[in-house]
C-alpha cells in the first residue's frame, strides 16, 4: 500500500482547498465526509442503523439521512453525538482504508476531520498533516460558507481537539493564513516531500 497522509483540522482550516490542491497534483485523495455521505443516502449501509437508533423520524421521505434534524441533535446532546459517530465511524474507517489497498502511488491523501478523536486512524496511516488557522478565522469561515450561528460553530469545534494538541501530534502542519495561492504553495512544498517519503518506502 502507498504512503498514507492522514489529513486533519479544525471545521473551517482549509481541508477541503488543502486536499484539492492534492488532487490537482495527482495524489489520490480519499475523502471521509464523502464517504460518509454515501454511507447515509437512500439505500446507504448506516440508514438501517441510524433508523434503528434515532428512530423513522431522521429519516426523509426519500430514504436518506435528515441532516438538518440530526445536526440540531447532536449539537445539543453530547450522548446522541456519540451514538451517531459509533454508528458511523467504523463504517466509514472500513470503506476509506477498503479504498486505499488499491490506490495508485505515490501516496494517498485521507481527509479526516476527527482523525485524532477517532480511534483506529494513527496506526494504520504514515504521517499526519493539519491544516491550522487562528479561532476567528474558522469561525468566519464557517458562517460564511454553511450558513451556521456563531453557537453553532463553537460548538462543532468543542468536539474536537484543541488546536495545540492536534499540532502537537502532527507530523507536518500547515498554516492558513494567507491566500489560496499561499496555500497551495504550502501543498506543493509537501507534495515534493512526500514524493521523497514514497520513494524511500
Amino acid at each position: 500500500m502507498p504512503l498514507i497522509i492522514g489529513l486533519t483540522g479544525g471545521i473551517g482550516c482549509g481541508k477541503t482547498s488543502a486536499s484539492k490542491r492534492f488532487s490537482e497534483l495527482g495524489v489520490c485523495v480519499i475523502d471521509t465526509d464523502q464517504i460518509s455521505h454515501r454511507l447515509t443516502q437512500r439505500g446507504g449501509s448506516a440508514i438501517i442503523e441510524i433508523r434503528r437508533g434515532f428512530g423513522e423520524s431522521f429519516i426523509t421521505k426519500e430514504g436518506s439521512l435528515d441532516r438538518e434534524r440530526m445536526r440540531t441533535l447532536v449539537f445539543n446532546d453530547e450522548s446522541a453525538r456519540r451514538k451517531l459517530e459509533s454508528i458511523l465511524h467504523p463504517l466509514i474507517q472500513t470503506e476509506a482504508f477498503q479504498i486505499a489497498t488499491s490506490a495508485p502511488p505515490p501516496y494517498i491523501v485521507m481527509v479526516v476531520p476527527l482523525l485524532l478523536e477517532t480511534p483506529g486512524y494513527r496506526d494504520r496511516i504514515d504521517r499526519i498533516l493539519t491544516v491550522d488557522c487562528e479561532e476567528k478565522s474558522q469561525i468566519k469561515r464557517t458562517m460564511k460558507r454553511n450558513g451556521f450561528s456563531e453557537q453553532e460553530v463553537r460548538s462543532i469545534m468543542s468536539a474536537q481537539v484543541m488546536r495545540q494538541d492536534r499540532i502537537q501530534k502532527s507530523d507536518d502542519v500547515i498554516i492558513n493564513d494567507g491566500d489560496l495561492a499561499h496555500l497551495e504553495g504550502l501543498v506543493d512544498s509537501l507534495h515534493l516531500k512526500y514524493l521523497s517519503l514514497s520513494d524511500q518506502r
